[in-house]
């Protein structure tokens, strides 16, 4: 009897359980369904007008972004709206447009996005007559880089050269500043002809509780490294492996409201978002503005104010394919995330996982994470570089180098790519050395396949 008991106890328990999944997977079915009729229906052309195509390149999801937010504005003034990622679009579609929008990024110092690579190798090379297409531009970067909006100009330049003219004067975005973006949104009511249009203003801010915060590098002769998890408060979030979480700061000191970008290192089955954050110093020992206040001031138990925006570039590839996940510093965080993805699949085409931080006695970041995984096989394999460790300075870029062979047989295999972590010396240095272990032919290839990411800062 008791034994029957227990039986239908654990049936019980396991039906529970399969309800509960069957109600989370309805409501995500649900809420993609609602995303994709909402994008629907901005792309719906409206009678007797040319529908205008909006090229965008997005590095980290905020122009994708915004190209769906021009979309909704053209469709509601009554204008048709087709936003193209750069990486789907060539000279084919812009001699067929009328109208062009562009919403360009730039990443790094000038670099085109990773996404619109392809583009600017096979058509920004070339000249041809568009001299029938009007354009816009909207430059997105930050000018405490010295090629401030480089690739926007660039992509603006060339239209120039091909006779495209031009709809209304190029737009810089420094930052996010909104009253740029403000000033789009009056260009935009030039063209549908609206006097009305209420003010476009980005996604609201929700709440955010922090729940637990540590210190993850005590002695470390780095900067320290904290772990920081909120939970959310009265909203239920849903995020991907790979997205960035938007914080607002609140305002201190007379200065100016300001957010900072950090990548999610935990999954919405966590109940909570996690990151790793490097508290920043100033030379004269202040802290840094957003590091400051979340690694000190902000108390546990204190709320901010967040956001998780998609960043579809970093998203995970097919879990039956192979993965390598390349880092340094709290780039972990972007790649833990990656790593919590798997774990949910039963069978994965395996993960290899190179590191490279100061000290192997210190600076050993999510060590217990990373051995659980290797345990219980989500982790295929582990290499990890401490620069202070040996007295040569070795980096993560030297692991790529030192097995370059087993790297080339995992991209025989089929495996994608993913690098998160510092745009200087380590994201350079590691693309040099995947182009020595690859060839720049493939590794080009990769690129244009989606199978080599990159989430730098």
């Amino acid at each position: 009897m008791t034994a029957d008991v227990s039986r239908w106890l654990w049936t019980a328990v396991t039906v529970a359980l399969w309800l509960g999944l069957v109600g989370l997977t309805v409501w995500r079915v649900r809420a993609a369904a609602r995303r994709a009729a909402e994008q629907g229906r901005a792309l719906a052309p409206a009678a007797g007008e040319d529908t205008v195509l909006i090229a965008f390149a997005s590095q980290t999801g905020f122009g994708e972004e915004l190209a769906w937010m021009t979309a909704r504005a053209l469709g509601d003034g009554g204008v048709g709206a087709r936003p193209l990622s750069f990486s789907d679009l060539n000279l084919e579609t812009l001699k067929g447009a009328r109208r062009l929008l562009v919403i360009a990024s730039t990443t790094g110092e000038g670099d085109a996005p990773d996404g619109a690579a392809r583009f600017v190798r096979q058509a920004m090379k070339t000249e041809v007559d568009l001299s029938h297409l009007s354009y816009g531009l909207l430059a997105l970067g930050d000018r405490s880089y010295d090629a401030f909006c480089s690739f926007g100009h660039a992509v603006g330049d060339w239209l120039d050269a091909c006779g495209a003219q031009t709809l209304f004067d190029r737009v810089e975005v420094d930052d996010g500043d909104a009253g740029a973006i403000r000033h789009w949104q009056h260009q935009l009511n030039q063209i549908t002809g609206s006097t009305t249009a209420p003010d476009w203003t980005p996604p609201a801010y929700d709440r955010w509780r922090l729940v637990e915060r540590r210190l993850l590098n005590a002695g470390s002769p780095g900067g320290e490294a904290w772990h920081l998890a909120f939970e959310p408060i009265d909203h239920a979030p849903d995020w991907a492996a790979g997205d960035i979480a938007e914080v607002g700061l609140p305002v201190r000191d007379g200065e100016p409201s300001a957010s900072r970008e950090y990548s999610v290192a935990s999954l919405p089955s966590d109940g909570r978002v996690e990151f790793c954050i490097r508290l920043m110093t100033y030379p004269d020992g202040k802290p840094g503005l957003a590091s400051g206040w979340l690694t000190q001031d902000l108390e546990v138990g204190g709320e901010t104010a967040m956001r998780v925006r998609a960043n579809r570039g970093f998203h995970a590839p097919p879990p039956e394919a192979p993965i390598i996940l390349i880092g340094n510093g709290t780039g972990i965080a972007g790649l833990r995330g990656h790593l919590k993805a798997r774990a949910q699949h039963d069978k994965t085409g395996g993960a290899w996982l190179l590191f490279g931080e100061r000290t192997q006695a210190h600076d050993a970041l999510y060590d217990a994470d990373l051995q659980a995984c290797l345990a219980t096989g989500v982790l295929t394999r582990l290499d990890r570089s401490f620069s202070r460790d040996g007295g040569e300075n070795r980096y993560v870029q030297s692991l790529v180098a030192e097995h370059a062979r087993t790297v080339a047989d995992w991209v025989d295999r089929g495996a994608y790519v993913y690098v998160c972590g510092s745009l200087e010396g380590m994201s350079k240095g590691v693309h040099a050395a995947l182009e020595a272990a690859l060839g720049e032919e493939r590794l080009t290839r990769l690129t244009d396949a989606g199978r080599y990411r990159r989430d730098v800062y």
